[in-house]
């Protein structure tokens, strides 16, 4: 039997307008299924049960109405604690933000809610978004539903877990060194980090570094293409920005295009030297590159090369400079998990030249790839290096600087993707004999997040990943 979180996000909000489901069904059934499973998952930080089903009663209302609805209205989603909520409080992970609530969202917080989604709540995400997995002193790890030994990936871990476990069709995470793809593919679900300048991060954002965005996580390419419709598009005083769709166009209109025969370079290459990919991400990588072959599309090696020696030691530093900003008081520093304090010293330690060359290095570097790069309509690259990892690899020892160097080398390519600002997404394609998904990532044309699009809804009508669920699915809820 059919069950409410079995339906897609387009498929829920579908059922809203034809009368099949109400808003407050939607978000009771979500509810239900969020106490039921998230404390053995830790995907939330905060639950909003009220303001959620105060939203549903607007939402119902608008239906009642009658007249042009908004094309999500209804669907349950949640946000990133990485993002402001007004009148909720907004923790980044950290007890020292513990207590914070905004009067101010963030314009992506706005713009899902104009489109007619309703947040449950605040997804978990490890303190101010610096790790590759999720955990922070308020409610500890986010476990990846396929098994609760292991991490759900960072930093979007909380969203991620939430989907692949049916508490929300879709949510938005953000990526600023694989945060969307690396729990996209820990989880088995599709993620994607869309182009610099798509999604504005007003009021508050920077973009300093140019190597953080928003974007969408969900079960379907589908699903995803119609959040990133509604996260897209600038805002006045944005430093940076896509070009927008011709008009009469749509992301979630570019996956019913038939991508045509594309060119797509096999790359390997990491920043990280002398890295090492583990027999089933290798398995993976070349499970798809079958795949995309038989699919009619121009397979082959990217020649080696590409990446100079600076580029590993440029970004770290770049990496550490959002720590320079960090909103944490001198007398409570010492609160802050030892990768936030490494981070934090280093970014303050950093001279301004060194800072200031670092950048740049990143930028002439990125003129250099996409230029060497520009034969290919899209790069295929593993997500991550090992399959997904225990609780307690990354930081058992509690070296903040250990912690850090791991990181880099089990996410070891996505980052890369930050710095060049291409768009790119993880499609869970293979899961290992023990049951654990393995993201495989494509890598679009600049800005051409569409074509993309396409493509990923080529490669899963070809092989279709939405029914398969981690055993929890079918708890009651």
């Amino acid at each position: 039997m059919t069950q409410l979180h079995d339906l897609t996000a387009l498929e829920q909000a579908a059922a809203v307008r034809a009368g099949e489901a109400s808003p407050t069904e939607l978000v009771q059934h979500s509810l239900a299924r969020i106490d039921a499973l998230d404390p053995g998952l830790g995907a939330f930080i905060t639950v909003t049960p009220e303001r959620a089903l105060a939203a549903a009663s607007r939402a119902e209302a608008l239906v009642r109405a009658g007249g042009e609805l908004p094309p999500l209205l209804g669907v349950p989603t949640a946000i990133k604690d990485l993002n402001n909520t007004a009148g909720v409080r907004t923790t980044f992970g950290s007890r020292v933000m513990a207590e914070f609530v905004p009067d101010t969202d963030d314009a992506v917080v706005t713009k899902l809610a104009a489109a007619g989604t309703i947040s449950l709540g605040k997804t978990n995400t490890p303190e101010f978004g610096f790790p590759c997995y999720t955990d922070n002193d308020l409610v500890g790890p986010a476990r990846c539903p396929w098994d609760r030994s292991r991490h759900a990936g960072g930093s979007s871990g909380g969203a991620a877990g939430a989907v692949a476990a049916g508490m929300v069709p879709f949510a938005q995470g953000s990526d600023g060194g694989g945060s969307i793809r690396i729990p996209a593919g820990i989880n088995g679900i599709f993620g994607i980090k869309p182009s610099r300048g798509r999604i504005s991060s007003a009021p508050f954002g920077g973009d300093v570094t140019g190597l953080g965005t928003n974007g969408p996580l969900a079960r379907t390419v589908r699903d995803a293409a119609a959040m990133l419709d509604a996260m897209a598009g600038p805002v006045l005083g944005d430093h940076a920005w896509a070009p927008p769709l011709p008009p009469g166009e749509s992301f979630l209109g570019s996956t019913g295009r038939t991508p045509g025969r594309l060119r797509i370079g096999r790359w390997q290459q990491s920043p990280m030297p002398d890295v090492e990919l583990e027999p089933d991400v290798v398995a993976a990588f070349e499970d798809a590159s079958t795949l995309l072959a038989g699919l009619g599309h121009d397979v082959e090696d990217v020649p080696p090369g590409l990446l100079g020696p600076d580029v590993l030691a440029s970004f770290e530093q770049v990496w550490a400079l959002s720590g320079a900003t960090l909103p944490v008081p001198a007398s409570r520093v010492g609160e802050l998990r030892p990768l936030t304090r490494e981070m934090r010293a280093r970014a303050l330690a950093m001279p301004a030249q060194a800072a200031m060359e670092s950048m740049l290095a990143l930028r002439l570097f990125t003129r250099r790839f996409l230029q060497a790069t520009a034969a290919y309509d899209v790069l295929l690259a593993p997500v991550c290096t090992m399959t997904p990892r225990p609780l307690g690899w990354f930081d058992a020892d509690g070296d903040g600087a250990a912690d850090f160097a791991r990181q880099v080398r089990y996410a070891a390519f996505p980052a890369l993707y930050n710095v060049t600002g291409q768009p790119a997404v993880s499609l869970p394609l293979y899961w290992t004999d023990r049951g654990l998904p393995i993201g495989s990532m494509l890598v679009g044309r600049p800005a051409d997040d569409a074509a993309l699009l396409a493509l990923s809804a080529q490669v899963e009508a070809a092989r279709p990943w939405a029914q398969r669920h981690p055993a929890s699915w079918v708890q009651p809820g």
